[in-house]
Protein backbone atom coordinates (compact mmCIF):
# COMPACT_ATOMS: atom_id res chain seq x y z
CA UNK A 1 0.00 0.00 0.00
CA UNK A 2 2.73 2.19 0.53
CA UNK A 3 3.93 2.42 -2.88
CA UNK A 4 0.34 2.50 -3.80
CA UNK A 5 0.26 5.68 -1.90
CA UNK A 6 2.77 7.26 -3.26
CA UNK A 7 1.97 6.55 -7.10
CA UNK A 8 -1.78 8.10 -6.23
CA UNK A 9 -0.25 11.17 -4.54
CA UNK A 10 2.36 11.56 -7.14
CA UNK A 11 0.40 11.71 -10.00
CA UNK A 12 -0.58 15.26 -9.80
CA UNK A 13 2.86 16.63 -9.98
CA UNK A 14 4.96 13.65 -11.81
CA UNK A 15 3.15 14.27 -15.21
CA UNK A 16 5.27 16.03 -17.60
CA UNK A 17 3.70 17.89 -20.29
CA UNK A 18 5.55 17.13 -23.62
CA UNK A 19 5.87 19.79 -26.16
CA UNK A 20 3.28 20.89 -28.27
CA UNK A 21 3.00 21.20 -31.67
CA UNK A 22 2.09 24.64 -33.35
CA UNK A 23 -1.31 26.24 -32.65
CA UNK A 24 -4.00 24.42 -34.74
CA UNK A 25 -6.05 27.29 -35.31
CA UNK A 26 -9.96 26.73 -34.25
CA UNK A 27 -11.87 28.62 -36.67
CA UNK A 28 -14.83 28.35 -38.79
CA UNK A 29 -17.01 25.46 -38.61
CA UNK A 30 -13.68 23.53 -38.15
CA UNK A 31 -12.73 21.85 -35.50
CA UNK A 32 -9.94 19.41 -33.98
CA UNK A 33 -10.63 16.32 -31.07
CA UNK A 34 -7.66 14.94 -29.14
CA UNK A 35 -7.52 11.14 -29.03
CA UNK A 36 -5.66 8.94 -26.10
CA UNK A 37 -4.14 6.87 -28.76
CA UNK A 38 -3.80 7.05 -32.79
CA UNK A 39 -5.49 4.01 -35.00
CA UNK A 40 -3.29 0.97 -36.30
CA UNK A 41 -6.03 0.68 -38.75
CA UNK A 42 -9.19 2.23 -40.40
CA UNK A 43 -11.27 -0.35 -41.36
CA UNK A 44 -14.94 -0.31 -41.62
CA UNK A 45 -15.20 -3.84 -39.71
CA UNK A 46 -13.35 -2.28 -36.61
CA UNK A 47 -15.32 0.57 -35.58
CA UNK A 48 -15.98 -1.29 -32.37
CA UNK A 49 -12.54 -0.67 -31.23
CA UNK A 50 -12.68 3.28 -29.90
CA UNK A 51 -9.52 4.28 -31.31
CA UNK A 52 -11.01 3.65 -34.71
CA UNK A 53 -15.32 4.02 -34.19
CA UNK A 54 -14.47 7.27 -32.14
CA UNK A 55 -13.24 8.59 -35.63
CA UNK A 56 -15.56 6.84 -38.82
CA UNK A 57 -18.59 5.35 -37.06
CA UNK A 58 -21.83 7.22 -38.22
CA UNK A 59 -19.54 9.65 -39.65
CA UNK A 60 -17.55 8.10 -42.74
CA UNK A 61 -19.26 4.49 -42.48
CA UNK A 62 -22.94 3.96 -41.17
CA UNK A 63 -24.99 1.47 -40.11
CA UNK A 64 -28.09 -0.22 -41.52
CA UNK A 65 -29.71 0.61 -37.98
CA UNK A 66 -28.84 2.66 -35.05
CA UNK A 67 -29.27 2.44 -31.25
CA UNK A 68 -30.91 4.83 -29.03
CA UNK A 69 -28.98 4.95 -26.08
CA UNK A 70 -31.79 7.20 -24.24
CA UNK A 71 -34.59 5.18 -25.14
CA UNK A 72 -32.62 1.87 -25.17
CA UNK A 73 -34.47 0.87 -28.30
CA UNK A 74 -32.95 0.64 -32.57
CA UNK A 75 -33.64 3.47 -34.82
CA UNK A 76 -33.49 3.37 -38.58
CA UNK A 77 -30.42 4.91 -40.29
CA UNK A 78 -29.70 3.13 -43.35
CA UNK A 79 -32.13 0.48 -43.59
CA UNK A 80 -36.00 2.23 -43.06
CA UNK A 81 -37.79 -0.14 -41.53
CA UNK A 82 -37.74 -3.95 -41.12
CA UNK A 83 -39.99 -7.20 -39.86
CA UNK A 84 -39.37 -10.25 -38.37
CA UNK A 85 -40.76 -13.08 -41.23
CA UNK A 86 -40.02 -16.04 -39.57
CA UNK A 87 -37.92 -17.12 -36.56
CA UNK A 88 -34.58 -17.65 -38.04
CA UNK A 89 -35.55 -14.77 -40.85
CA UNK A 90 -35.44 -10.67 -41.12
CA UNK A 91 -36.00 -8.52 -43.99
CA UNK A 92 -34.83 -4.89 -44.17
CA UNK A 93 -36.00 -1.86 -46.40
CA UNK A 94 -33.15 0.15 -47.28
CA UNK A 95 -33.46 4.04 -48.07
CA UNK A 96 -33.42 4.77 -51.93
CA UNK A 97 -31.20 6.73 -53.68
CA UNK A 98 -28.01 6.66 -51.24
CA UNK A 99 -24.32 7.06 -52.61
CA UNK A 100 -20.80 5.97 -51.36
CA UNK A 101 -18.62 8.17 -51.61
CA UNK A 102 -16.77 6.90 -54.61
CA UNK A 103 -20.62 7.33 -56.78
CA UNK A 104 -21.16 3.69 -56.51
CA UNK A 105 -25.22 3.16 -55.33
CA UNK A 106 -25.73 1.66 -51.90
CA UNK A 107 -27.80 -1.37 -52.18
CA UNK A 108 -29.32 -4.86 -51.14
CA UNK A 109 -25.87 -6.33 -52.87
CA UNK A 110 -23.38 -3.46 -50.72
CA UNK A 111 -25.20 -4.85 -47.71
CA UNK A 112 -24.37 -8.41 -48.51
CA UNK A 113 -20.93 -7.69 -49.56
CA UNK A 114 -20.59 -5.67 -46.40
CA UNK A 115 -21.67 -8.54 -44.09
CA UNK A 116 -19.41 -11.29 -46.47
CA UNK A 117 -16.94 -9.22 -45.81
CA UNK A 118 -16.62 -8.71 -42.22
CA UNK A 119 -17.72 -12.55 -41.52
CA UNK A 120 -14.35 -13.57 -43.80
CA UNK A 121 -11.83 -15.32 -41.18
CA UNK A 122 -9.06 -13.54 -43.64
CA UNK A 123 -9.54 -11.09 -41.61
CA UNK A 124 -9.82 -11.08 -37.42
CA UNK A 125 -12.57 -7.97 -37.87
CA UNK A 126 -13.42 -7.35 -34.09
CA UNK A 127 -16.74 -6.89 -36.02
CA UNK A 128 -16.80 -10.70 -36.77
CA UNK A 129 -15.18 -11.71 -33.55
CA UNK A 130 -16.95 -9.39 -31.02
CA UNK A 131 -20.73 -9.29 -32.17
CA UNK A 132 -21.15 -12.36 -34.67
CA UNK A 133 -19.23 -14.69 -32.82
CA UNK A 134 -21.06 -18.02 -32.77
CA UNK A 135 -23.85 -16.24 -35.15
CA UNK A 136 -24.36 -18.63 -38.05
CA UNK A 137 -25.60 -15.64 -40.16
CA UNK A 138 -25.74 -14.88 -44.51
CA UNK A 139 -27.86 -12.52 -46.30
CA UNK A 140 -29.20 -12.36 -50.26
CA UNK A 141 -30.71 -9.63 -51.94
CA UNK A 142 -34.32 -9.90 -52.43
CA UNK A 143 -34.22 -6.76 -54.79
CA UNK A 144 -32.40 -3.75 -55.45
CA UNK A 145 -33.67 -2.17 -52.07
CA UNK A 146 -34.63 -4.96 -49.76
CA UNK A 147 -32.15 -7.37 -48.28
CA UNK A 148 -33.06 -10.89 -45.82
CA UNK A 149 -30.73 -11.96 -43.44
CA UNK A 150 -30.87 -15.61 -41.91
CA UNK A 151 -29.80 -17.39 -38.79
CA UNK A 152 -29.54 -20.88 -38.46
CA UNK A 153 -31.04 -20.37 -34.81
CA UNK A 154 -33.01 -17.65 -33.53
CA UNK A 155 -31.71 -14.25 -32.93
CA UNK A 156 -34.48 -12.07 -31.25
CA UNK A 157 -32.15 -9.21 -31.36
CA UNK A 158 -30.78 -8.99 -34.45
CA UNK A 159 -31.69 -5.47 -35.81
CA UNK A 160 -29.54 -4.35 -32.46
CA UNK A 161 -26.75 -6.84 -33.74
CA UNK A 162 -26.91 -4.99 -37.23
CA UNK A 163 -26.34 -1.17 -35.32
CA UNK A 164 -22.35 -3.21 -35.30
CA UNK A 165 -22.36 -3.92 -38.88
CA UNK A 166 -20.85 -0.69 -40.90
CA UNK A 167 -21.39 -0.81 -44.59
CA UNK A 168 -18.88 0.17 -46.71
CA UNK A 169 -18.56 -0.06 -50.72
CA UNK A 170 -17.71 -2.43 -52.29
CA UNK A 171 -14.71 -1.09 -53.93
CA UNK A 172 -13.29 -2.11 -50.71
CA UNK A 173 -11.30 -4.95 -50.62
CA UNK A 174 -11.91 -8.42 -49.12
CA UNK A 175 -9.34 -10.42 -46.87
CA UNK A 176 -7.19 -7.21 -46.41
CA UNK A 177 -7.48 -4.08 -44.38
CA UNK A 178 -7.81 -0.88 -45.50
CA UNK A 179 -6.62 2.58 -43.96
CA UNK A 180 -8.64 4.86 -46.98
CA UNK A 181 -13.05 4.06 -45.41
CA UNK A 182 -15.55 4.50 -48.14
CA UNK A 183 -18.97 4.92 -46.37
CA UNK A 184 -22.19 6.92 -47.13
CA UNK A 185 -21.82 9.39 -44.15
CA UNK A 186 -22.46 12.62 -43.84
CA UNK A 187 -17.75 13.02 -43.90
CA UNK A 188 -15.66 11.70 -45.94
CA UNK A 189 -12.17 10.51 -45.31
CA UNK A 190 -9.99 12.81 -46.35
CA UNK A 191 -5.84 11.52 -45.32
CA UNK A 192 -3.95 9.64 -42.50
CA UNK A 193 -0.66 10.93 -41.84
CA UNK A 194 0.66 7.78 -39.77
CA UNK A 195 2.23 9.29 -36.52
CA UNK A 196 0.27 12.66 -36.71
CA UNK A 197 -3.73 13.08 -37.19
CA UNK A 198 -6.46 11.75 -39.74
CA UNK A 199 -8.59 14.45 -41.78
CA UNK A 200 -12.33 13.85 -42.78
CA UNK A 201 -14.26 16.57 -44.47
CA UNK A 202 -17.90 17.12 -45.03
CA UNK A 203 -19.85 14.86 -48.14
CA UNK A 204 -21.55 17.55 -49.95
CA UNK A 205 -23.95 14.62 -51.62
CA UNK A 206 -24.98 13.26 -48.23
CA UNK A 207 -28.40 11.55 -48.19
CA UNK A 208 -29.78 12.94 -44.39
CA UNK A 209 -29.19 16.60 -42.88
CA UNK A 210 -26.20 18.22 -44.17
CA UNK A 211 -24.35 18.83 -40.75
CA UNK A 212 -23.17 22.35 -39.32
CA UNK A 213 -19.22 21.07 -38.95
CA UNK A 214 -17.41 21.17 -42.10
CA UNK A 215 -13.65 19.62 -41.35
CA UNK A 216 -12.60 17.36 -38.69
CA UNK A 217 -9.01 17.04 -37.65
CA UNK A 218 -8.06 14.30 -35.25
CA UNK A 219 -5.27 13.98 -33.23
CA UNK A 220 -3.73 11.85 -30.08
CA UNK A 221 -1.34 12.92 -27.33
CA UNK A 222 -1.10 9.85 -24.43
CA UNK A 223 -0.84 11.90 -21.55
CA UNK A 224 -3.83 13.37 -20.54
CA UNK A 225 -2.43 16.63 -18.93
CA UNK A 226 -1.58 17.59 -22.55
CA UNK A 227 -4.67 16.53 -23.90
CA UNK A 228 -6.46 18.90 -21.28
CA UNK A 229 -3.93 22.04 -22.07
CA UNK A 230 -4.97 21.94 -25.90
CA UNK A 231 -8.51 22.28 -25.55
CA UNK A 232 -7.83 24.99 -22.71
CA UNK A 233 -5.85 26.77 -25.03
CA UNK A 234 -7.71 26.59 -27.77
CA UNK A 235 -5.43 24.34 -30.13
CA UNK A 236 -8.34 21.79 -29.95
CA UNK A 237 -11.97 21.52 -29.34
CA UNK A 238 -12.56 18.54 -27.55
CA UNK A 239 -10.49 15.71 -25.93
CA UNK A 240 -11.26 12.22 -24.49
CA UNK A 241 -10.37 10.55 -21.49
CA UNK A 242 -9.06 12.95 -19.23
CA UNK A 243 -7.54 11.96 -16.30
CA UNK A 244 -9.61 12.71 -13.19
CA UNK A 245 -6.50 14.41 -11.53
CA UNK A 246 -7.02 16.60 -14.98
CA UNK A 247 -10.79 17.32 -14.69
CA UNK A 248 -10.41 20.66 -12.85
CA UNK A 249 -12.42 22.70 -14.91
CA UNK A 250 -16.44 22.28 -14.25
CA UNK A 251 -17.53 24.66 -17.33
CA UNK A 252 -15.35 22.25 -19.30
CA UNK A 253 -14.33 18.97 -18.01
CA UNK A 254 -17.99 16.65 -18.27
CA UNK A 255 -17.80 13.04 -16.44
CA UNK A 256 -19.92 10.68 -18.32
CA UNK A 257 -20.46 6.94 -18.10
CA UNK A 258 -19.40 5.26 -19.99
CA UNK A 259 -19.77 1.17 -21.11
CA UNK A 260 -16.35 0.42 -20.26
CA UNK A 261 -15.32 -2.60 -17.87
CA UNK A 262 -12.04 -3.01 -16.72
CA UNK A 263 -10.77 -6.38 -15.70
CA UNK A 264 -7.85 -8.65 -15.40
CA UNK A 265 -8.16 -11.13 -17.50
CA UNK A 266 -6.28 -14.71 -16.00
CA UNK A 267 -4.93 -17.62 -17.92
CA UNK A 268 -6.96 -20.24 -16.11
CA UNK A 269 -5.53 -23.24 -17.41
CA UNK A 270 -1.77 -22.26 -17.24
CA UNK A 271 -0.14 -22.68 -13.63
CA UNK A 272 -0.39 -21.44 -10.84
CA UNK A 273 -3.84 -19.84 -12.45
CA UNK A 274 -4.79 -22.87 -13.01
CA UNK A 275 -5.61 -23.49 -9.67
CA UNK A 276 -8.89 -21.92 -8.05
CA UNK A 277 -7.16 -21.22 -4.99
CA UNK A 278 -4.54 -18.66 -6.46
CA UNK A 279 -6.96 -16.95 -8.58
CA UNK A 280 -9.16 -16.18 -5.23
CA UNK A 281 -6.00 -15.02 -3.75
CA UNK A 282 -5.26 -12.75 -6.46
CA UNK A 283 -8.87 -11.37 -6.08
CA UNK A 284 -8.64 -10.71 -2.61
CA UNK A 285 -5.03 -9.14 -2.82
CA UNK A 286 -6.42 -5.79 -5.29
CA UNK A 287 -7.51 -3.30 -2.70
CA UNK A 288 -9.98 -1.97 -5.43
CA UNK A 289 -11.74 0.90 -3.33
CA UNK A 290 -8.10 2.71 -2.33
CA UNK A 291 -8.15 3.13 -6.09
CA UNK A 292 -11.27 4.77 -6.41
CA UNK A 293 -10.69 8.82 -5.84
CA UNK A 294 -7.13 8.75 -7.03
CA UNK A 295 -6.11 6.66 -9.60
CA UNK A 296 -9.60 5.61 -10.86
CA UNK A 297 -12.37 8.20 -10.53
CA UNK A 298 -14.37 8.18 -7.58
CA UNK A 299 -17.41 8.20 -9.73
CA UNK A 300 -16.52 5.15 -10.87
CA UNK A 301 -18.30 1.92 -9.53
CA UNK A 302 -16.65 -1.68 -8.61
CA UNK A 303 -17.34 -4.67 -10.89
CA UNK A 304 -18.33 -8.05 -10.35
CA UNK A 305 -18.53 -9.06 -13.62
CA UNK A 306 -17.55 -8.36 -16.91
CA UNK A 307 -20.90 -6.09 -18.40
CA UNK A 308 -22.68 -2.90 -16.41
CA UNK A 309 -25.93 -2.19 -14.70
CA UNK A 310 -27.71 -1.22 -17.93
CA UNK A 311 -27.05 -4.08 -19.64
CA UNK A 312 -29.40 -7.23 -19.97
CA UNK A 313 -28.20 -10.06 -18.58
CA UNK A 314 -26.08 -8.43 -15.76
CA UNK A 315 -26.44 -10.37 -12.46
CA UNK A 316 -27.31 -7.53 -9.55
CA UNK A 317 -26.41 -10.05 -6.48
CA UNK A 318 -22.68 -10.33 -7.47
CA UNK A 319 -21.00 -8.34 -4.57
CA UNK A 320 -17.38 -7.62 -4.75
CA UNK A 321 -14.60 -9.25 -3.92
CA UNK A 322 -13.48 -7.60 -0.32
CA UNK A 323 -10.10 -6.88 0.08
CA UNK A 324 -8.13 -9.39 2.56
CA UNK A 325 -4.44 -9.80 1.87
CA UNK A 326 -4.25 -12.08 5.10
CA UNK A 327 -7.03 -15.15 3.54
CA UNK A 328 -4.99 -14.02 0.20
CA UNK A 329 -1.51 -15.58 1.97
CA UNK A 330 -3.63 -18.46 3.50
CA UNK A 331 -5.00 -19.70 -0.15
CA UNK A 332 -1.61 -19.09 -1.45
CA UNK A 333 -0.14 -21.18 1.54
CA UNK A 334 -2.65 -24.10 0.79
CA UNK A 335 -2.10 -23.83 -2.98
CA UNK A 336 1.35 -24.48 -2.48
CA UNK A 337 1.33 -27.30 0.29
CA UNK A 338 -0.95 -29.24 -2.34
CA UNK A 339 1.93 -28.74 -4.93
CA UNK A 340 0.47 -25.89 -6.88
CA UNK A 341 3.94 -23.97 -7.88
CA UNK A 342 2.48 -20.19 -6.40
CA UNK A 343 6.29 -18.82 -6.88
CA UNK A 344 5.89 -19.30 -10.64
CA UNK A 345 5.98 -15.75 -12.24
CA UNK A 346 3.17 -14.07 -13.54
CA UNK A 347 2.98 -11.79 -16.23
CA UNK A 348 0.95 -8.72 -15.66
CA UNK A 349 0.09 -6.92 -19.12
CA UNK A 350 -1.18 -3.66 -19.33
CA UNK A 351 -1.24 -1.23 -22.03
CA UNK A 352 -0.25 2.86 -22.15
CA UNK A 353 -3.69 4.98 -22.23
CA UNK A 354 -6.09 2.17 -22.21
CA UNK A 355 -7.82 4.45 -19.62
CA UNK A 356 -6.46 7.77 -17.93
CA UNK A 357 -3.80 6.44 -15.43
CA UNK A 358 -3.68 3.26 -16.37
CA UNK A 359 0.32 2.64 -16.18
CA UNK A 360 -0.10 4.13 -12.44
CA UNK A 361 -2.74 1.14 -12.05
CA UNK A 362 -1.36 -1.46 -13.24
CA UNK A 363 2.16 -0.33 -11.50
CA UNK A 364 0.12 -0.33 -8.00
CA UNK A 365 -1.66 -3.21 -8.46
CA UNK A 366 1.21 -5.16 -9.36
CA UNK A 367 2.91 -4.07 -5.69
CA UNK A 368 -0.53 -5.61 -4.14
CA UNK A 369 0.28 -8.80 -5.45
CA UNK A 370 3.85 -8.94 -4.33
CA UNK A 371 2.56 -8.24 -1.11
CA UNK A 372 0.75 -11.13 -0.37
CA UNK A 373 3.56 -13.47 -2.30
CA UNK A 374 3.04 -13.27 -5.99
CA UNK A 375 5.93 -13.41 -8.16
CA UNK A 376 4.37 -10.70 -10.64
CA UNK A 377 6.77 -9.64 -13.87
CA UNK A 378 4.91 -6.19 -15.56
CA UNK A 379 4.83 -5.68 -18.84
CA UNK A 380 3.27 -2.64 -20.47
CA UNK A 381 3.16 -3.33 -24.03
CA UNK A 382 2.21 -1.05 -27.23
CA UNK A 383 -1.71 -1.75 -29.16
CA UNK A 384 0.06 -3.86 -31.70
CA UNK A 385 1.65 -6.24 -29.09
CA UNK A 386 -1.80 -5.98 -26.62
CA UNK A 387 -3.76 -7.29 -28.73
CA UNK A 388 -1.47 -10.45 -29.99
CA UNK A 389 -1.57 -10.84 -26.43
CA UNK A 390 -4.74 -10.53 -25.82
CA UNK A 391 -6.29 -12.35 -28.99
CA UNK A 392 -6.42 -15.91 -30.01
CA UNK A 393 -4.33 -18.01 -31.36
CA UNK A 394 -2.54 -17.20 -28.07
CA UNK A 395 1.42 -18.03 -28.29
CA UNK A 396 2.68 -21.43 -27.80
CA UNK A 397 4.23 -22.03 -24.16
CA UNK A 398 2.93 -18.62 -22.74
CA UNK A 399 3.70 -18.20 -19.44
CA UNK A 400 0.72 -17.21 -16.67
CA UNK A 401 -1.04 -13.97 -17.21
CA UNK A 402 -2.96 -11.45 -15.75
CA UNK A 403 -4.01 -9.18 -18.82
CA UNK A 404 -5.52 -5.76 -17.83
CA UNK A 405 -8.40 -5.69 -20.72
CA UNK A 406 -11.11 -2.78 -20.89
CA UNK A 407 -14.28 -4.20 -22.04
CA UNK A 408 -17.28 -2.09 -23.63
CA UNK A 409 -20.66 -3.32 -24.41
CA UNK A 410 -22.85 -0.29 -25.41
CA UNK A 411 -25.39 -2.17 -27.31
CA UNK A 412 -27.14 -3.60 -23.98
CA UNK A 413 -27.40 -7.10 -24.39
CA UNK A 414 -25.03 -9.59 -22.89
CA UNK A 415 -24.47 -11.14 -25.79
CA UNK A 416 -22.36 -9.47 -27.27
CA UNK A 417 -19.58 -9.90 -24.25
CA UNK A 418 -20.52 -13.67 -23.17
CA UNK A 419 -19.44 -15.55 -26.30
CA UNK A 420 -16.30 -13.20 -26.80
CA UNK A 421 -15.28 -13.43 -23.31
CA UNK A 422 -15.67 -16.90 -22.03
CA UNK A 423 -17.40 -19.26 -24.90
CA UNK A 424 -14.95 -21.49 -25.61
CA UNK A 425 -14.94 -20.43 -29.04
CA UNK A 426 -14.82 -17.18 -28.33
CA UNK A 427 -11.31 -14.82 -29.28
CA UNK A 428 -10.40 -13.96 -25.88
CA UNK A 429 -11.98 -16.56 -24.11
CA UNK A 430 -9.42 -18.10 -21.46
CA UNK A 431 -11.85 -21.05 -20.23
CA UNK A 432 -12.94 -24.14 -22.02
CA UNK A 433 -16.23 -25.38 -20.08
CA UNK A 434 -19.08 -27.04 -21.03
CA UNK A 435 -21.55 -25.62 -18.59
CA UNK A 436 -20.97 -21.78 -19.35
CA UNK A 437 -21.02 -22.96 -23.46
CA UNK A 438 -24.71 -24.05 -23.00
CA UNK A 439 -25.65 -21.27 -21.11
CA UNK A 440 -24.03 -19.18 -23.50
CA UNK A 441 -25.92 -21.13 -26.27
CA UNK A 442 -29.17 -21.05 -24.68
CA UNK A 443 -29.30 -17.84 -23.32
CA UNK A 444 -28.48 -16.22 -27.15
CA UNK A 445 -31.44 -17.80 -28.43
CA UNK A 446 -33.88 -17.00 -25.52
CA UNK A 447 -35.88 -14.03 -25.02
CA UNK A 448 -36.76 -11.49 -22.72
CA UNK A 449 -36.78 -13.02 -18.84
CA UNK A 450 -35.55 -15.72 -19.67
CA UNK A 451 -32.84 -14.97 -21.93
CA UNK A 452 -32.04 -12.32 -18.63
CA UNK A 453 -32.26 -15.43 -16.56
CA UNK A 454 -29.53 -16.98 -18.46
CA UNK A 455 -26.78 -14.60 -18.70
CA UNK A 456 -27.00 -13.74 -14.78
CA UNK A 457 -26.40 -17.26 -14.31
CA UNK A 458 -23.50 -17.38 -17.01
CA UNK A 459 -21.91 -14.43 -15.26
CA UNK A 460 -22.94 -16.19 -11.72
CA UNK A 461 -20.90 -19.40 -12.35
CA UNK A 462 -18.00 -17.85 -14.09
CA UNK A 463 -17.72 -15.35 -11.23
CA UNK A 464 -18.35 -17.60 -7.79
CA UNK A 465 -17.77 -20.79 -9.39
CA UNK A 466 -15.37 -21.07 -11.87
CA UNK A 467 -13.33 -17.81 -10.65
CA UNK A 468 -12.53 -17.01 -14.19
CA UNK A 469 -10.71 -13.46 -13.62
CA UNK A 470 -10.89 -10.53 -11.60
CA UNK A 471 -13.41 -7.57 -12.26
CA UNK A 472 -12.46 -4.45 -11.49
CA UNK A 473 -14.08 -1.10 -12.23
CA UNK A 474 -17.33 -0.01 -14.27
CA UNK A 475 -15.60 3.40 -15.60
CA UNK A 476 -16.84 6.86 -15.90
CA UNK A 477 -14.70 9.15 -18.49
CA UNK A 478 -14.57 13.00 -18.43
CA UNK A 479 -14.15 14.29 -21.29
CA UNK A 480 -13.17 18.12 -21.48
CA UNK A 481 -15.34 20.13 -24.24
CA UNK A 482 -13.92 23.69 -25.61
CA UNK A 483 -16.13 26.75 -24.89
CA UNK A 484 -17.04 27.01 -28.72
CA UNK A 485 -18.16 23.75 -28.82
CA UNK A 486 -22.01 23.03 -27.28
CA UNK A 487 -21.71 19.21 -26.84
CA UNK A 488 -22.88 17.16 -23.80
CA UNK A 489 -21.36 13.28 -24.08
CA UNK A 490 -23.28 10.09 -23.30
CA UNK A 491 -22.30 6.40 -23.10
CA UNK A 492 -22.53 6.20 -26.98
CA UNK A 493 -19.10 8.09 -27.09
CA UNK A 494 -17.27 4.87 -25.57
CA UNK A 495 -17.02 3.82 -29.28
CA UNK A 496 -18.45 7.18 -31.28
CA UNK A 497 -18.15 10.81 -31.66
CA UNK A 498 -20.83 11.88 -34.35
CA UNK A 499 -19.87 15.35 -35.52
CA UNK A 500 -23.31 15.92 -36.50
CA UNK A 501 -24.27 15.63 -32.47
CA UNK A 502 -21.59 18.57 -32.39
CA UNK A 503 -22.81 22.46 -32.32
CA UNK A 504 -20.46 25.08 -32.66
CA UNK A 505 -21.55 28.22 -30.64
CA UNK A 506 -21.92 31.38 -32.54
CA UNK A 507 -19.27 34.71 -31.52
CA UNK A 508 -20.92 36.58 -29.07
Amino acid sequence: MNAFRKTALGLSTALFLSPMPAAMAQSGDAVTIVLPGGPDRLDPCETPRSVIGRIIKQNVVETLVELDYAKQTTIPRLAESWEQTSPTTWRFNLRKGVKFHDGTPFDAASVVYSLERTLDPKLTCITRTKYFGGVDITAKAIDENTVEFMTKTPMPILPTLLAQLAIASAKTPKGEYTTEPIGTGPYDFVSWTQGENVKIKRFDGYWGEKPKIEDATYVWRSESSVAAAMVETGEADLAFSIAPQDATNPETDKVYPNSDSAMFRLSADIPPLNDIRVRKALNLAIDRKAFLGSVISDKAELATQQVGPSVLGHNPNLVPWPYDPEQAKALLAEAKAAGVPVDTEIRMIGRPGMFANSNEFVEAAAEMLRAVGFKIKLDNLEMTQWLEAANKPFAAGRQANALLTMHDNNSGDAQFTAFFKYHSDGRQSEIHDAKVDKLITDAGMASGEERAKLYQETFRYIYEDLVADAPLFHMVNYMRVGKRIDFTPTIANAVELQLAKLVVKSPS
